[in-house]
């Protein structure tokens, strides 16, 4: 390893995860933080170790971050989650930290590689970064997201009908996350904001009714996200978070809803991918294509 790295401070209950991979570890990052939430956490503290071309550079990032545990916690015991496809380097991982008593390693490759290998009969290519090449996949992913990004929020109208999914809502009811996280996955989104006070755009009655979704949730959690959302500036701004109007606004937006033929999803107490896994439920039944061109993480 080259330069000088970071350890930063762990403030959860659950102890900081090392991912080692020989791409960008996003793979292991994500399954980590699938994995913490189980315990309530959201946010593990994770170090990581990308690119590896060899096992020194493995063996020099593990004792040092040891020892930056056992000083600064006391503890110099290392939880590690690894994807490495090169054979070798894999194995001299598993076997160092077999014999290191302080080291949890957890392979997240071997078995899933090894499991395909085995019903398709073919031999996996042993490439870093393969969930990241740039095909058409990740080329369609790319301009979901740019696509995604110009019409949040009501932008770009007049270009509603070259998305593949159009969400509706009010305020804070997750349209630009649950957006984000369907571009991430290949859709082109655009989202449009509900506000009893202004119309929506005349587009949105020219969009086919198998592409169209609108977010509802309850007044009392629509509440309480304006108000924490609002923090000090509740009392000046006091209207947008009052529960009469918010009964407005979502009356209002569900009977919009309705008038379009929208297929409508409830967010509360969702976590985004969720209610984005829904959508897609919907949208998949109803344009099958759509999952031969998306790539599934």
């Amino acid at each position: 390893m080259q330069g000088e790295f970071i350890v930063h401070e762990n403030t959860t209950p659950l102890p900081t995860i090392h991912v080692v991979s020989d791409s960008v570890g996003l793979t292991a990052q994500a399954l980590a933080r699938a994995a913490a939430a189980q315990f309530g956490v959201t946010n593990p503290n994770i170090e990581v170790l990308p690119h590896v071309r060899s096992f020194e550079e493995v063996k020099q990032f593990i004792a040092e971050h040891g020892q930056l545990h056992k000083r600064l916690k006391g503890d110099e015991n290392l939880l590690i989650f690894y994807t490495l496809v090169d054979g070798d380097l894999r194995r001299s991982l598993s076997d160092y930290c077999e014999s290191l008593p302080n080291v949890v390693a957890v392979d997240l490759m071997t078995d899933a590689m090894n499991a395909i290998a085995k019903l398709s009969g073919q031999t996996p290519s042993k490439r870093p970064g393969g969930l990241h090449v740039a095909d058409q996949h990740y080329f369609r992913r790319i301009e979901a997201i740019e696509f995604t990004i110009a019409h949040d929020d009501g932008r770009n109208p007049q270009e509603m009908t070259q998305a593949d999914i159009v969400l509706l809502g009010v305020s804070r009811s997750s349209k630009t996350p649950t957006s984000i996280y369907l571009a991430q996955q290949g859709y082109k989104v655009s989202n449009i904001p509900l506000d009893p006070s202004t119309e929506p755009p005349k587009e949105v009655f020219e969009v086919d009714r198998s592409r169209l979704f609108g977010l509802m949730t309850t007044a009392d959690v629509l509440v309480g996200i304006r108000q924490r959302r609002l923090g000090n500036a509740a009392v000046a701004a006091s209207k947008y978070a009052d529960p009469e109007y918010v009964y407005e606004d979502l009356d209002r937006a569900r009977a919009l809803m309705r008038k379009l033929g929208a297929i409508v999803i409830h967010t509360e107490n969702r976590a985004v991918e969720e209610t984005a896994q829904e959508i897609l439920r919907y949208y998949e039944r109803a344009h099958p294509q759509g999952a031969d061109i998306v790539i599934r993480s």
